[in-house]
């Protein structure tokens, strides 16, 4: 791990950290938010995202409904090697400091210890930033990370009335093949 500015107190960056996935992007709104790469000391912060998402999208992403994202599953959410596993975060700054407000990420669908040629992708955004664009950039900056470092196919599982999230593939990416089974849609895409 390295200090990300020597001499001051900032948060350190594990060995590997791909620096030129940050940079800063305009909401529809104007709003400016930044992405970055998430860092093992992302795991609270996870949690606390969590804890801002209503029970409809917390169960759009995980299926299932959690009352709590427990800390183990945001610490390993939180730990990527950032080649076979990438998480790009959307922070805003706040009076307190930065806060994230959505999250992009990919794992290998392939089999473990090789270089994923298809992979499967995530997405979650708080319910207060919907709406305004951070999806797609999301989308588009998982794809980016995700195709510099090898993959080729994607997978999202989706539930069948995530019309939003459906709609933002079927826009943003193209669908080679959808299969619906039992109320959840495995579609595969490639970048446009």
């Amino acid at each position: 791990m390295s200090e990300d500015q020597p001499g001051t107190a900032t948060m350190m960056t594990p060995a590997g950290y791909p620096r030129e996935l940050e940079r800063d992007a305009t909401l529809k709104d104007g709003t400016l938010v930044h992405l970055r790469p998430i860092r093992p000391d992302d795991a609270p912060g996870l949690v606390a995202l969590f804890d801002r998402l209503s029970q409809h999208t917390a169960y759009q992403r995980f299926f299932s409904v959690l009352k709590r994202l427990p800390p183990a599953y945001a610490k390993v959410f939180a730990n990527v090697d950032y080649r076979q596993r990438l998480a790009i975060v959307a922070e805003r700054e706040t009076a307190t400091g930065p806060e994230l407000i959505g999250v992009g990420r990919y794992e290998p669908a392939d089999a473990p210890g090789t270089v994923p040629v298809t992979v499967e992708v995530a997405f979650v955004v708080q319910d207060a930033w919907q709406g305004k664009g951070l999806g797609s950039i999301l989308l588009d900056e998982v794809l980016r990370g995700a195709v510099a470092r090898g993959a080729q196919h994607f997978r999202a599982f989706v539930l069948g009335d995530n019309y939003r999230m459906l709609g933002l593939l079927a826009r943003r990416t193209e669908i080679t093949g959808r299969k619906l089974e039992e109320g959840v849609v495995a579609v595969e895409f490639r970048p446009r």
